[in-house]
This record gives C-alpha cells, structure tokens and sequence, in this order.
C-alpha cells in the first residue's frame, strides 16, 4: 500500500466505476440498478463491507437503486441462518434494500426453461462425463480442451435427458447440461461449462422440489438480467468470468427470451479488500471456528462483521473505512493499522469517558479520614458537551495500574515510585511513602498521602508533577472482566508459510488476554451490551454481547489509544 492509499479525506472518492457510469448515462441509460450477491452459506466479513458499500453508496450517489440478491444455488452448504445474519449485517452497516430482496432460486423455472432454449438452439448438452473427467477435458492455459464424446448428441436426445434429469431419473454427480461454445477458447470459461448438476438435497425455499441446480455462472447473469440490473459489480476474481457472464446474456438475447429488462447488465470488476494479519477466505475462517481456535463465527478476533460488531467497531467507521481505502482494479493489501484508526476517530467522537483499572494495585491514603469521600464532577466526553457530566467519588482506598508503580524505576519513568508524586485524574496529588509486600516479595499495598491543597489535581502552591494517572475507589467501584486483543496472524500476510505448514503456522497464541479481576466506576455497572466507553489511557472497550452476567461486566477491548496510522505512513 502506498502514502495516498493512508490519505484522510471526508469527501465520496471519484474511481473508474463512477466514469464508467457516468459514460453509460450519457450515452442515454436512466437508471442506475446496483446489487449485492452474497452466498448464504457463511458470515459476511469485512471484505463484504467494502462490496456493500461501494453497490448502496453507487445507487444512493445516482439516484438509483440495490437490490440485495442471496445466490442460493448450492443447498447443500446453505442455511436460514446465514441469511438473517447477512440481513442483520448490512441493515447494521446503515444500508436498506427496502422492497428489493430476492433470491436465485427465484429464478429456478425460469432458468430451467431458458436452459432449455439454449438446448433448442443447439447451444447446450447433457453430458454423462463425470466431474474429474470435465475437468481434465479442459485443457490447459497453453493447450486446448478436448470435446466430449456426447458433444453432438440431437436437440431432441437432450431435451429428452435433461428433462428426465429433472425428473431424478439419474443418480447424483451421473450427468451434467454444458454450454456448448468451444473447447479451443483462449478463455477457460468457455470451453464448454457446466450449467446445471444433478444434486439431491433439499433447498431452503424450494425443498424438495428440484434434484437438479444451476450453477453460478448460469444463474448469476440472468439473474442480474431478469431483475434490470445495469452494472454488475464484482471482485476482480471473476474478471476471467466476464466473457461467459456476456455470452449467456448476449446468446439469449439473440434467441429472443423474455426478461424484467431489455438492457443487458454491465460486468465491472474491482480490487477485493486484503487487511494485513488477516484472512478472508471463507474457508479458512470456517477452519478457524471448527477447529477451536476462535469461539465461533462472532469471536471479536475475526474479521466478521459480527465480530467486529461485537468488538465494538461502529457501522460509521466501517463505512469511513471503505470510503478512504478507495476502489480500484490493481489488488493491495491495506494495514490494518487504518481500520482501527477509523474505529478511533469515530469512538473519540462518541464514546463518554470513564475510569477502569484492568491490573488493580491497591493504595491507602494514611493522611485521609476512613469515613470521608469527595465527590468530583467530570465531564463525560470533552469532545461533546452534551455528553454531560458525572459524579466520581473519591475514598481512603483506591486502586491504579499494577504497571504505573515502580519500587526501582528505569530511566525516564515519571509514574509513581517510592517518594514520588503523581496526579490522579480530577482527584489529588498523591505521594508514595512505602510499598507493603507479602510474603513471596510481591507487592500488594502501597501506602501513600494526599496533597489536601490539590484538590482537583491541582495543587495550591503551584507544585509540579509529571504523571497523571487513572484510579478508582476500592469500595465505590465494581468488579469486571476484560479481554485485550491482539492481531489473530502474527506475519502481515498469514498465508505465508512454510512448505508442509498451514495458515495455523502463522497463528498468534497471544492474540486474547483474559483479565478477571479489573475494577470498573460503580456507574458502568448499569452499561449495557454493546454499548462502548473510552477507559482513561487505557483504550475504547464494549460491553460484551455473549460472556456477561447480572452482576459481572465483560468489557473487550475495540482499539488502544495509541494510533499506528503515522507509522505505518513512515514505514510505507
């Protein structure tokens, strides 16, 4: 990825597709019809985002409309569950088909019938060569494909066949209806694909209705056709694609069938989304949750838009995401430095502040009365006034960071130590005067005295510190877990690995710590799931959608507060 490719701009970027339909509408096209084609046969990650909003925002930016359009042309794989995760997914995302969601299997008769005319024009046969043997037929990139032996079978052998194909005369996987185009074809696509396989499984819609099925390439086209879509935009792997995606539509236009649409639909490919120390393989992520490594398809490790959800990402910063990684035809891999930069800028807009210490390590302040407390009024987000303000109520005991004490400090460390002053936020100023330890030599106390002349932080005399650091009171506080997050891959590009190895070579063990013990302000007891909370210095975190209890919190961890976008610009 490149500097520009890290530009922070606000304004909709111009790319290729908006030319390319900008020349369509003035050669005379009126309408700009868009869509997205997810398979229903796993979770929508954050490559789909990209797709989503590049197919909406086009149709929003022209005055047009996208239809969402599930290609359920393989029961076999797919669910009812995958559906409403993917309706969930892109309404959370803040896109609307409205009445515009339909499915291929909308379309099975008619593609049945279409198929059939194509068999009439002496364009497709049934073919009883098995899977492996079609694909050893083909060829290869340098030599070309071999024709079949019932290639030549008569139009009415195959009508004939294909029928009792329909009618589950044969057994699965026994025939095939291939398009019948050519087998010396510089393009693999062509040479004579497959259009419909005999597959006995019982479809989410159809049932049992059918024991044959369309394949995508079939489908997908007229599919676009028959709903008016104008500019089929797709991933750049389907570009070798695009010359049977126009035969389909340009043969059948040639035979006369009827359609929802005189005009035929457009092909555009663009760049898919690659994200460093991630994968998008719907494979592999499958791979990931059958084999433990992550706990299901919404683990806020993953790069499913469930689980980025459920980490605390917002739809605002997904979207900002896609719109400043731009569209374009050569493929990238982009940091994911710049996804969690989107994610910060937006939380720091509107997540409210709050207190929490994820390693507690208890101070007494000797010189404050036991029964005494102060009440400080802040300010739940600097950035939003109308945020409002709080309450936070400062006692004898309290907790900060295990790691903002040192009992023989480095260099350069102007945290808390022995003697040492350091600012708590909005309270005092505190100085330690002895550390108390167990019996193993761990420290478990420190012992510590207030400035009673700086209150609010600031001190009367004018004195100076340092540090400033985050607390909590020990009895106005409420116990909490958290989980920190690290990248799931340790190497930029996961697939990298040695010969013999898998992606699970690269897998970080370090990329969930599970912290039990944290202490949280007593008022984020009352946060509710999915709601998220910039912990002072610490980082954004979200109420957890899964793991929590009444009476126990699990926080995870959005994005820390540190922003790598500046490296990863020097380092590009």
């Amino acid at each position: 990825m490149n500097s520009d490719e890290l530009i922070l701009k606000n304004e909709p970027k111009r790319n290729f597709i908006h030319e390319i339909i900008d020349r369509d509408k003035e050669a005379g096209a009126s309408a700009v019809v868009t869509r997205f084609p997810p398979e229903p046969n796993g979770y929508l990650h954050i490559g789909h985002a990209k797709s989503i909003c590049l197919n909406f925002g086009l149709a929003k930016e022209y005055s047009g409309r996208c239809h969402l359009r599930f290609d359920d042309t393989n029961p076999s794989k797919e669910n009812t569950k995958y559906i409403e995760s993917i309706k969930e997914d892109i309404k959370w995302l803040g896109f609307d088909w409205s009445e515009h969601l339909y499915f291929a299997s909308n379309y099975f008769d008619k593609l049945y019938e279409w198929a059939k005319a194509l068999i009439r024009a002496g364009k497709a046969y049934v073919c009883d060569l098995p899977p492996e043997e079609v694909s050893k037929t083909r060829g290869t990139l340098t030599e070309p494909g071999t024709e079949s032996p019932y290639r030549n079978r008569s139009i009415d052998e195959n009508l004939d066949l294909f029928e009792r194909m329909k009618s589950g005369e044969f057994p699965d996987g026994s025939k095939t209806l291939r398009a019948k185009i050519d087998m010396k074809s510089s393009f693999m696509v062509l040479r004579d694909p497959v259009m419909y396989r005999i597959l006995r499984v019982t479809h989410h819609r159809t049932g049992d209705k059918w024991c044959i099925y369309p394949t995508y390439d079939w489908t997908h086209g007229q599919s676009d056709w028959n709903e008016g879509i104008t500019h089929s935009i797709c991933t750049l792997e389907f570009e070798n694609n695009r010359a049977l995606y126009d035969w389909f539509l340009r043969t059948l236009e040639s035979l006369g069938v009827e359609t929802g649409s005189k005009r035929l639909p457009k092909q555009i490919e663009f760049a898919r989304l690659n994200l460093t120390h991630t994968v998008m393989s719907k494979r592999w992520l499958l791979e990931l949750v059958e084999r433990g490594v992550v706990d299901g398809w919404d683990d806020p490790r993953m790069p499913t838009l469930a689980g980025l959800r459920r980490r605390g990402f917002t739809p605002e910063s997904i979207r900002d995401f896609c719109e400043r990684i731009g569209v374009a035809k050569t493929n990238s891999i982009v940091e994911l430095a710049l996804l969690e930069h989107c994610a910060r800028q937006d939380l720091n807009r509107r997540a409210e502040r709050r207190m929490a210490v994820l390693k507690p390590l208890k101070i007494t302040l000797t010189n404050y009365p036991e029964d005494k407390i102060d009440k400080f009024e802040v300010k739940n987000n600097p950035d939003d006034e109308s945020a409002g303000t709080r309450n936070l109520i400062f006692s004898r005991e309290i907790f900060i960071e295990e790691d903002d004490f040192r009992e023989n400090p480095p260099k350069h460390f102007f945290r808390l130590m022995p003697g040492g002053e350091v600012r708590l936020k909005d309270a005092y100023i505190i100085k330690c005067n002895e550390a108390v330890k167990d019996s193993s030599g761990k420290i478990v106390e420190l012992l510590c005295t207030v400035d009673p002349d700086s209150r609010g932080g600031q001190s009367a005399s004018g004195k100076k510190v340092k540090s400033t650091l985050h607390w909590v009171s020990a009895k106005y506080s409420e116990s909490a877990e958290a989980r920190l997050y690290n990248p799931l891959f340790l190497t930029p590009n996961p697939y990298d690995f040695p010969k013999g190895q898998d992606l699970l070579f690269n897998l970080n063990s370090d990329s969930m710590e599970i912290l039990k013990d944290c202490r949280i302000e007593k008022e984020l007891a009352s946060a509710k799931p999915g709601e998220s909370y910039q912990f002072m210095r610490l980082g954004y975190f979200c109420v957890d959608s899964r793991n929590c209890v009444p009476g126990h919190l699990v926080f995870n961890q959005t994005v820390t507060l540190k922003d790598d976008l500046a490296r990863v610009e020097k380092k590009k």
